[in-house]
């Protein structure tokens, strides 16, 4: 059974700070219970097709609702996100996660925020909004539908930008509100100019040509196939499977 283990006893212990203290019934074997958890959302599984050393489906299942809904994994991903120390160069950029449809539904009850999924030309698309580190690593996540624009989750990540000196983009990000936003806070911008502008915008082509870092980042990402394709009907249970995919690809 340690072969379907996917934890180490050394990132257990970097793990453990941010579980919730368990109340009364002791719970079961965390590293058990999360290798399984890994297991599906890495293969892309049903819970019950999930294999019988990792312990009841039922048990898997719960652990993962109830501490997704609790945020314990996006903690996990922040918390351990935090200690990134190469900042110098941060990247921002976005990619498309198609919605299974058991999770396309658009009904949706009033006042919860909404599926976060949109029609596109591909069809049923959630969108993640991404910021990495110098050597492409995620150290922010933001999930919106899949039309809005690449506008609305750079706005939204702005202001949890880390101190930077550069900041590299597509041309999807070239927008001059952005750029002196970017300004302000002492990150210089590295983003083409859109084909649309009168007047030409000068970018260091070189340093550009480092952006494919955060593309790699979304490859590896889609690796998990419960993150490529999204069966999670609720937002934060998907924001939850994205965040233990990178905790475990990048931050252990």
């Amino acid at each position: 059974m340690s072969n379907l283990f996917w934890l180490t006893d050394e990132q257990m212990e970097r793990l453990r700070p941010f579980f919730p203290k368990s109340h009364g019934k002791p719970r079961v074997d965390d590293r058990r219970v999360l290798s399984g958890i890994i297991f599906v959302n890495r293969n892309g599984l049903r819970w019950r097709d999930a294999p019988a050393a990792y312990g009841p489906p039922k048990t898997l299942y719960n652990r993962w609702k109830r501490w997704s809904e609790m945020g314990v994994f996006a903690r996990i991903f922040e918390g351990l996100a935090s200690e990134a120390t190469d900042k110098t160069t941060i990247m921002i950029d976005a990619t498309y996660l198609k919605a299974h449809r058991t999770a396309s539904s658009l009904r949706s009850k009033k006042g919860d925020g909404g599926r976060l999924i949109g029609r596109t030309k591909g069809g049923m698309n959630t969108k993640l909004h991404a910021v990495t580190d110098t050597k492409g690593r995620p150290i922010r996540f933001f999930m919106t539908a899949g039309q809005i624009s690449d506008y609305t989750g750079a706005a939204a990540l702005l202001s949890s930008l880390p101190k930077a000196d550069w900041l590299l983009a597509d041309r999807g990000y070239d927008a001059d509100w952005f750029r002196d936003a970017l300004k302000s806070k002492g990150i210089k911008p590295c983003i083409p100019g859109r084909k649309s502008r009168g007047k030409p915008v000068t970018y260091d082509k070189r340093r550009y040509r480092r952006r494919n870092r955060i593309e790699i980042m979304f490859g590896r990402l889609k690796d998990w196939r419960r993150v490529a394709t999204r069966y999670d009907r609720c937002p934060k249970v998907f924001l939850s499977a994205i965040a233990l995919a990178a905790t475990v690809m990048f931050w252990l």
